[in-house]
């Protein structure tokens, strides 16, 4: 599995282009700008886009989805429970602050459990809500997007609407289900690091180890 993490926009946001060598098929994980450099890396390394995937549907992380869709044939994803917010008056405003041009709708809602595949790479969504309703985690391959669920260090803020802290938290749990030496990519740039591990991440993380 080729992965490529670019910190791009003005929220240190973390955008992924997550590839499959031999197929050259790819996905793009939450454009937030810089949708220039996406693209010429994106064809930098021959690789087809096949798919926008947004972990969930704030403008800091969907700012991107309408000038990589316009220059593309990728289809948007996202999870079925954030389809409208995507779209809505408020994110809208949001990315126009932003200086970027509102996402269109998704061409396909996912819901836990579902796969993605690029060639021959898969990576399933594990909806992880808390931080919004449709929040998700990509997994496969022994790594782990998650989006603005868990940080390197943190979790994702709990006080926007649709968010809680509680369900944030079981959603946490669930990621831990997964085998610990899972490398975690982070959907901002907040931490320590760039990545980390669960097992770091239970062993060091105050969310964790302070309320789990």
């Amino acid at each position: 599995m080729l992965i490529d993490q670019m910190k791009v926009g003005p929220m240190a946001v973390f955008s992924y282009i997550v590839g499959c060598e031999t197929e050259k098929e790819a996905l793009v994980i939450d454009p937030a700008g810089s949708e220039g450099k996406i693209l010429d890396r994106i064809n930098s390394l021959g690789l087809v886009l096949k798919y926008v995937v947004n972990t969930h549907a704030h403008g800091d992380h969907t700012c991107g989805n309408r000038a990589i869709l316009f220059k593309t044939k990728a289809q948007l994803v996202i999870h079925e429970d954030d389809a409208g917010s995507l779209t809505s008056g408020k994110n809208k405003a949001f990315t126009l602050a932003l200086g970027k041009k509102p996402s269109p709708k998704a061409d396909i809602l996912v819901k836990d459990g579902d796969l993605m595949t690029i060639g021959r790479e898969t990576l399933r969504v594990i909806h992880t809500p808390g931080h919004s309703p449709g929040a998700i985690c990509l997994y496969g391959d022994g790594n782990l997007f998650t989006g603005d669920t868990l940080f390197v260090g943190a979790v994702g803020r709990t006080d926007l609407k649709g968010g809680d802290l509680g369900t944030l938290l079981q959603s946490v749990k669930k990621l831990l289900t997964l085998p610990l030496d899972t490398t975690v990519w982070p959907g901002h740039d907040y931490g320590e690091s760039r990545t980390s591990t669960l097992a770091h991440e239970k062993a060091t993380n105050p969310y964790i180890t302070d309320f789990l």
